[in-house]
């Protein structure tokens, strides 16, 4: 009887687990908890767990990534093709509302200013000993903007692709977590009372649909690796803005975005193989992604106090730290804390537009990567 259940133990995949299988479980349900327990990111963390759950079956056992025939081999083919996260971008687009970025153009140099981070991220994974092309794919972390850091570390083949996506989508999730410390460490209580107004200057339908297609034209002769993304972020934002293309706007921010959501998560979960996930380097990548983002926060913030200097009307600093490309979660943060200290100091539509500053400023610093670095 025992000889028996030992052969047919051998026959299943259990007789192949090893023990980074075991770990990779662990961390999957960590990411289930974070994800169903704590409502953080469920859309996103839900599957990229359940893809490292199917990715930790032994492989030869379940033939999901047998080549040609596997089904998450077909899946990921959209992954490392770099084609699932401009299909994101697309969503992005038809959602958000490039009106609060208009209505007060310097909210621009905020978005700039938190790119700060990628840079500092970036040069610190090469003094670490990382390649140009994984140390470009690790600072784009700092942005806040997983789709982003997933596009450049596809187009790259990196090895840490995973981790990398991984990192980026859990300080994304972990933003009304990590930011408040930092927006208080460097504000004053005064400077979180400032008060930018109730309303903004009233932008044109006009300017709405010139923006994207000026936008796309001058980002994309500059940077014209920074096209995939930015060309169909603002194609999905004139769908929004025309007022003839509701429908196609819908299924771009809803169908086509949500589906090519579960495809790159799960995608992203299966790429995370334990004996590469589980090394030296990959912890180093989560502490680089830390610090890009808490550097990416505080050079927003620090930027919008310069502002003040030279500006007759004050801008309130929290806003700055919405520059990092996470719409709307880092605006929302940045708008209570400021009604924490006045509960009529109502900021969110301010702190909208170094956010959208913010998608546009990492699409831009990933295509300039991607055309300098081989």
């Amino acid at each position: 009887m025992i000889d028996t259940l030992f052969s047919f133990l051998q026959t299943t995949g259990f007789s192949a687990l090893s023990w980074e299988n075991l770990v990779m479980f662990a961390i999957a349900g960590a990411l289930f908890y974070v994800a169903i327990v704590k409502e953080a990111e469920p859309l996103l963390l839900i599957p990229i767990a359940f893809g490292i759950v199917m990715s930790n079956i032994p492989h030869e056992v379940t033939g999901l990534f047998n080549e040609g025939t596997g089904l998450l081999w077909f899946i990921q083919r959209g992954l490392y093709l770099g084609i699932y996260p401009p299909l994101i971008f697309l969503g992005i687009g038809a959602l958000t509302d490039f009106s609060f970025l208009l209505s007060n153009p310097k909210t621009l140099f905020l978005g700039a200013a938190a790119q700060v981070g990628i840079f500092i991220s970036f040069i610190t994974a090469r003094f670490l000993g990382f390649s140009m092309p994984d140390a470009a794919s690790i600072g784009i972390i700092g942005g806040a903007d997983g789709p982003t850091s997933i596009y450049v570390a596809s187009q790259y083949n990196s090895p840490y692709l995973a981790i990398i996506a991984i990192a980026a989508y859990s300080y994304i999730a972990l933003i009304p977590i990590i930011q408040p410390p930092i927006m208080k460490l460097l504000t004053t209580k005064e400077e979180r009372k400032i008060k930018m107004g109730m309303q903004l200057r009233h932008v044109s339908k006009l300017e709405k649909i010139v923006f994207p297609i000026v936008g796309t034209i001058i980002i994309a002769l500059l940077v014209p690796k920074a096209l995939p993304l930015i060309g169909m972020l603002m194609f999905g934002n004139i769908l929004r803005e025309n007022g003839l293309t509701q429908r196609l706007a819908e299924a771009a921010s809803k169908y086509i975005s949500d589906t090519a959501i579960i495809f790159l998560c799960l995608s992203v979960g299966a790429s995370a193989d334990g004996k590469v996930f589980l090394q030296l380097q990959s912890l180093e990548i989560v502490g680089l992604g830390a610090m890009a983002f808490v550097v990416a926060t505080a050079s927003g913030i620090i930027f919008a106090k310069i502002m003040n200097i030279f500006s007759k009307k004050k801008v309130n600093p929290l806003i700055g730290a919405a520059g990092v490309s996470a719409v709307p979660d880092s605006a929302r943060v940045a708008h209570k804390l400021a009604m924490e200290e006045d509960p009529s100091n109502f900021i969110l539509m301010h702190a909208m537009g170094p956010n959208v500053a913010g998608v546009i400023g990492s699409a831009v610093v990933a295509g300039v990567f991607l055309s300098v670095i081989s």
